[in-house]
């Protein structure tokens, strides 16, 4: 992806402007602000800052990362998991794209290797060390979330970031990947890890960008195959069996934990009906 920065007779665009975890949003439509440079608050000395990265239903999209999220007079400043279930799927990943990109800038300004001052490559997305020649990617970690079933249970565990007082949510067991793992590998150990069970018959089941702050989530589906729950008390509070017809509260529509949950209970209730 080479840089390229609007100007002031750039047509429409989607804008993201982003300030740490928090993304503006209006209130009205798709969320993400639309129209042309001189409609909105852009100043002119944020032009350099300003980037274009993708496209959206046929427009470009930029985005502006701002040091504080000041008040633009457009809408308000709302973290990006607080819109998993309310942004469209496409702009929630155009969205997370934005807010990794700018974390990556802002992380990357000197060489790991020798400290010395980083810049931008021009043909692609990559910063370079002005004196050693190390370059550097945006950084990608990936992680594996798996929904376990047995007969017609599915295993469910309580994070600690996940605890609420009156009403906990539970969701698939996760964790990242470790290096010289391979992605099943890691559904195995991490589910024995946290919960003391062994599974067998791992399916993949899709992938979800995670910008939080910068995760892949590849999900898979797997069966019981044998332990007894032992929870890792480092990682969760909780974890048992639910039967589909008692489950607690689940994590929100248009996270792949949801999806992944969903697609078994889905399956286990066709088969009970069938």
């Amino acid at each position: 992806m080479s840089v390229s920065h609007p100007n002031r007779q750039s047509l429409a665009g989607w804008w993201f402007f982003t300030s740490q975890d928090k993304i503006l949003c209006v209130p009205q439509g798709q969320r993400i602000p639309f129209g042309q440079i001189d409609d909105l608050p852009v100043a002119e000395s944020w032009l350099t800052q300003a980037e274009y990265f993708n496209d959206y239903m046929g427009e470009p999209c930029y985005r502006l990362a701002l040091d504080e999220p000041i008040d633009l007079g457009l809408g308000e400043w709302i973290t990006l998991y607080q819109l998993v279930s309310d942004l469209d799927e496409a702009l929630f990943l155009l969205a997370g794209q934005a807010m990794q990109q700018a974390l990556f800038l802002k992380t990357h300004q000197f060489c790991g290797q020798c400290g010395q001052p980083m810049a931008r490559v021009e043909w692609e997305f990559a910063m370079q060390c002005e004196h050693c020649g190390f370059r550097a990617y945006p950084r990608i970690s990936p992680c594996i979330i798996v929904a376990i079933r047995k007969e017609n249970s599915i295993l469910l565990a309580c994070h600690k970031r996940h605890v609420k007082k009156d009403n906990p949510i539970y969701t698939a067991v996760a964790g990242f990947v470790e290096t010289g793992e391979t992605l099943e590998h890691c559904v195995q150990r991490e589910a024995f890890e946290e919960t003391g069970i062994h599974v067998d018959n791992i399916r993949y089941a899709g992938s979800q960008p995670w910008p939080f702050p910068h995760s892949l989530m590849m999900a898979f589906l797997a069966d019981y195959q044998s332990g007894e729950i032992k929870v890792q008390r480092s990682e969760l509070v909780d974890a048992n069996w639910f039967e589909i017809t008692n489950l607690p509260q689940l994590p929100k529509h248009g996270t792949i934990a949801r999806k992944i949950i969903d697609t078994l209970v889905s399956n286990i209730s066709q088969e009970l009906k069938g």
